[in-house]
């Protein structure tokens, strides 16, 4: 919400839009894309950078009209009730979405791998070992070794957990009207989940050059990359609407007592956070 958003006495429904329809489209060129990709299919991870840029332009145009119409003044408190409804609802649903991914590890790990290894299925898979890190029934998979919690998945639980306090302390200047301490801080968020990246990159590099863990090492590395891969995404996505927060931030935008963008972004960030101290938690240490 801008400094505007308590002048309309209305209710604002917006026009017709063509960027709902783009989005959708956009996000299965994406995931078509990385279906191929993964599926080793010519031209997939073509594909699914083509998806990404679509993605990205779309969210831009569309967020922009958004900005546009908070700043003309066109929104007040019942469409900020809307927002805040429809950001929760957002988040909600990633919690059931990253709950799915920790409930597949979960059956993978305490209810597939013991029945295997069970006295009935002793014939047929003698050598199975109900050992978390294990190369699959048939011993079919490349050897590899497993992610440890030391040093760069508890480097970057401290990097996020202090991203969660700085970004807290902009909040609380965006609130007190201390516009460039806001600033400040909104960036030191996005620089330290800047570095969270690069780190996850180092560790993904690690794993496959020296670890010989991969997206192709049976259950361990599947989910392993899909929970932190996933996760990685969404501090990607998180920095990047921080950085649209802290743009309009510096453009003037916001008063102390109406700046949802920058709240929902919060929401998005802390949420982002949350769920990491589950991931290092359940992948790293048990």
């Amino acid at each position: 919400m801008s400094s505007h958003s308590v002048k309309a006495p209305y209710y604002f429904v917006p026009a017709a839009s063509k960027w709902p329809v783009l989005a959708g489209s956009s996000l299965l060129l994406t995931m078509l894309g990385a279906s191929a990709w993964v599926n080793s299919v010519p031209g997939g991870a073509y594909l699914n950078m083509a998806g990404i840029v679509f993605t990205l332009f779309v969210l831009y145009k569309w967020f922009g009209d958004a900005i546009s119409e908070s700043e003309g003044g066109q929104y007040n408190a019942r469409v900020d009730v809307s927002f805040r409804w429809s950001m929760s609802w957002f988040i909600f649903s990633e919690v059931m979405f990253f709950g799915a991914f920790f409930g597949a590890l979960f059956y993978a790990r305490s209810i597939s791998m013991p029945w295997l290894a069970d006295l009935d299925h002793k014939v047929l898979w003698p050598d199975f070992a109900a050992q978390w890190g294990n190369t699959g029934p048939a011993g079919t998979i490349e050897s590899f070794q497993t992610m440890t919690p030391f040093p760069i998945p508890t480097i970057n639980t401290a990097l996020l957990l202090t991203s969660g306090v700085t970004l807290t302390i902009a909040h609380h200047a965006l609130r007190a009207g201390e516009r460039a301490k806001t600033a400040i801080w909104l960036f030191a968020t996005i620089l330290l989940g800047a570095v969270f990246m690069g780190f996850q990159a180092y560790e993904y590099y690690e794993a496959y050059q020296h670890l010989n863990l991969k997206l192709t090492s049976g259950i361990y590395g599947s989910t392993f990359f899909l929970l932190t891969g996933f996760h990685g995404f969404h501090v990607t996505m998180g920095a990047i609407m921080l950085s649209v927060v802290l743009y309009r931030v510096l453009k003037g935008h916001f008063t102390p007592e109406h700046h949802f963008a920058f709240e929902g972004a919060a929401w998005y960030w802390h949420f982002v956070d949350v769920v990491w101290l589950g991931l290092y938690v359940v992948v790293y240490w048990l």
